[in-house]
């Protein structure tokens, strides 16, 4: 192993390799930064520049990209409450709370130096774990992922606000939107009266309406004083003891990302999810979360960079992608007339190796353009209030408009946007809809394969140490805070006589 890293590092340490590392990160921090485009867009866009190159620089640069662009949905997370992919949709709930009480450059230093241990973290994780991870990703079947959906799920209780009534509530909207669409199993079209909801809600729509766009009428009826922007002194705008308290929980997200990012079809989303509830449930502060909490903008983000390394083991070991941008990388190299799978270790070690120390090496090339980058980027809060609302409008227009080049991707945000605007002034949280969102399809499809599978036997679910250990863990998730919250009250009605 010693000897193939050796090789892998001989193999980027040309300035072709190394100037593909710092394009694709600037165009990850340009693409994730631009909510509807996101890594997947972004590789398919670069992968035509690629076809005079060489095979390791390609696949180099494409993972610079698919890296920095996962760090760069969270700018626009932070700044504006617009997340940019649904990894980063949990950076905000804590992100931009800290951005409105004037801490946007210590969010954003939290935010990049997380993203970098997490990256740096999983990468090492990679080159150790690579073949074996991949063994356990293949016990997922369809059994298994409705396990991890349920799990997923039972995230409600800790992402449902102070009240359990609001989230179910929420979760429950978020559940019915995710039926509308072709059956997953039959084919047959529910509640879609269009073709254009044949594939269901978008997704990115979706989020930039209930997050972007609700918080532009917020803005508009808001009498709040124009916030502005703390001025930064030195290199970082967090002090360094700061990350000292940090160190626990980016080391616990940083393997629930990578672990989360083996599993075929798992995704950034999930990883960050599972992440920021689990820092919720181990915190001494748990009620800080959601107000500006910096364990839980570390948390997602470390998550979500550290999933990309996790992506990138199924891929590289078996041929299989670990997630849609990793499906359009297998594309790119079999572009170059490369095999992704087992033989790929054996017939080209300089390709996968080459790709670890170029995670390893991209870390800090992505850090470093962070850091740098935080005292302009928070420029953008000192931009009037009319000017911003206009600026985060037209912006969510481009990228609805991106996800499909249609107008019906609008139709939904604004729609989604109303919605997400009364829930605020309900306080209804927003988070269990994301939630339904991501993973009530993933539920569904899962859980009528395997019934299909088994002919009918409720017992599949339970007949896998897997399944059977995920669904006992959803199960304390969601009886765990009903109880906590019965003792509660009960406790309040004895005092209160």
């Amino acid at each position: 192993m010693l000897d193939n890293m050796l090789l892998g590092f001989e193999s980027i340490m040309h300035w072709m390799p190394l100037l593909a590392i710092v394009v694709g990160s600037i165009l990850g921090y340009l693409i994730g930064a631009m909510p509807g485009l996101g890594p997947t867009l972004g590789v398919a866009l670069l992968i035509p520049f690629t076809f005079e190159l060489d095979v390791v620089t390609s696949i180099v640069g494409l993972v610079s990209l698919y890296m920095a662009a996962e760090y760069g949905a969270s700018i626009t997370a932070i700044l504006i409450n617009t997340p940019g992919t649904a990894g980063a949709v949990a950076t905000a709930w804590d992100g931009y709370p800290m951005a409105c009480r004037g801490e946007a450059g210590k969010a954003l230093t939290v935010s990049i130096v997380s993203s970098g241990f997490g990256a740096l973290t999983s990468g090492i994780l990679l080159v150790f774990t690579a073949t074996y991870l991949a063994e356990f990703a293949l016990y997922f079947g369809p059994a298994e992922y409705f396990a991890l959906g349920v799990f997923g799920l039972s995230l409600v209780s800790s992402l449902g606000g102070k009240s359990l009534t609001a989230g179910a509530i929420s979760l429950f909207v978020g559940l019915l939107l995710t039926t509308i669409g072709l059956d997953p199993v039959n084919g047959m079209p529910r509640f879609s009266f269009t073709p254009d909801l044949f594939s269901g809600i978008p997704l990115i729509p979706a989020l930039l309406g209930l997050y972007a766009i609700s918080e532009v009428f917020m803005m508009i009826e808001s009498k709040e004083p124009q916030r502005k922007s703390i001025p930064i002194k030195g290199i970082l705008a967090a002090p360094p003891r700061l990350f000292k308290g940090l160190i626990v929980t980016i080391m616990r997200s940083s393997l629930i990302g990578y672990v989360i990012g083996v599993i075929p079809g798992a995704g950034t989303s999930i990883a960050s999810l599972v992440s920021y509830n689990e820092a919720k449930r181990a915190s001494k502060t748990p009620e800080k979360f959601g107000t500006g909490a910096i364990e839980g903008l570390s948390a997602s983000e470390t998550a979500n960079n550290a999933a990309v390394s996790g992506a990138l083991v199924p891929l590289l070991a078996l041929g299989i992608p670990g997630s849609a941008t990793t499906a359009v990388m297998i594309g790119a190299l079999m572009i170059h007339g490369v095999q992704p799978g087992p033989m790929l270790f054996l017939d080209n070690p300089e390709i996968p190796y080459g790709v670890f120390a170029a995670l390893l090496l991209g870390v800090f090339v992505m850090v470093a353009m962070g850091l740098l980058g935080v005292r302009f980027w928070i420029k953008v809060i000192d931009l009037p209030r009319p000017v911003l609302a206009a600026s985060i409008t037209g912006i969510c227009f481009i990228g609805a408009y991106s996800d499909t080049n249609s107008m019906f991707p609008i139709f939904v945000m604004l729609l989604l946007g109303i919605i997400g605007y009364i829930f605020r002034k309900l306080s209804i949280p927003l988070a269990p809809i994301v939630l339904a969102l991501v993973l009530g399809p993933l539920v569904e499809s899962s859980f009528r394969k395997a019934l299909t599978i088994s002919d009918g036997n409720w017992m599949v679910f339970l007949q896998t140490t897997i399944g059977s250990t995920l669904l006992f863990l959803s199960a304390l998730s969601f009886v765990l805070p009903l109880l906590r919250s019965a003792r509660k009250a009960k406790k309040d009605n004895k005092y209160s006589t």
